[in-house]
């Protein structure tokens, strides 16, 4: 199922549950109920509850959006530091440098292809991943420079093989959902006890009310799907993408 179509479901779900217990409960108020009796307090803490699940709802969907933001920069930092590799041991001999780049491609075009997936699909790195880039790794470390140009290039290459190892692991700590149950359980409860505090204040079956309260229960739906599709930023529906490996990698598209 689509994860669009999936989203228009919870906030049609949650719009005819709200709107159809509101219209049942109007059927056994009594014909002299006088909404304007709601106490003073209830509408106070009705008001306080939604500002503090407000303030929960906006700091859980920073949360998300900065984990989003810091996968993309990983992302980015590996592909880079892979690019730089390849762009560094141009100095070296023809049969190392060949050596070097057909590896590094080998491991791009694995992360690309084969990788993201199975990171959609486990929330984990895969262990062949990590055996092509030690093989990149040990394609650099084991090379001994014959040269000035070696000699300067090497510790470079080396420190771009780290970089790009240590973007992979942060990668790896991203890839599956990070958000964790307590918070989830304070969420979904949240939102019932603010989406359940509507029917305190005696709404009426009137079109505007009932609007009203459909719109304000898609809305706490809507936050709560958004906030499940950001926490598994290579897993879900608003994905980062492999697009920067195949920006520096042109070839391997």
């Amino acid at each position: 199922m689509s994860q669009w179509i999936a989203l228009v479901i919870a906030m049609a779900a949650a719009c005819v549950v709200v709107i159809t217990v509101v219209v049942l409960r109007q059927r056994r108020v009594p014909v002299d109920d006088d909404p304007t009796e709601t106490p003073d307090v209830i509408e106070y803490m009705t008001m306080m509850i939604g500002v503090i699940y407000a303030i929960v709802l906006g700091l859980a969907i920073a949360g998300v959006w900065e984990g989003q933001g810091a996968a993309q920069d990983d992302v980015m930092r590996e592909a880079q530091a892979l690019h730089e590799v390849s762009t560094r041991v141009q100095v070296y001999p023809p049969e190392v440098r060949d050596r070097i780049r057909a590896d590094v491609d080998a491991y791009v075009s694995y992360v690309v292809h084969k990788e993201w997936p199975y990171m959609a699909d486990h929330g984990t790195l895969s262990p062949k991943g990590t055996e092509l880039l030690e093989t990149v790794r040990r394609d650099v470390t084991d090379y001994a420079p014959k040269g000035d140009l070696d000699a300067q290039a090497y510790q470079p290459v080396v420190d771009q093989v780290a970089v790009a190892d240590e973007a992979r692991t942060a990668r790896g700590q991203n890839a599956g959902a990070t958000m964790p149950g307590m918070v989830w359980f304070g969420l979904i409860a949240g939102a019932l006890v603010t989406v359940g505090l509507i029917f305190t204040l005696q709404i009426r079956r009137s079109g505007r009310e009932l609007l009203l309260a459909g719109l304000f229960s898609a809305l706490i739906a809507f936050l709560l799907f958004l906030i499940w599709d950001l926490d598994a930023p290579f897993g879900r529906g608003i994905a980062v993408a492999p697009d920067v490996f195949l920006d520096l990698f042109p070839a391997l598209k």
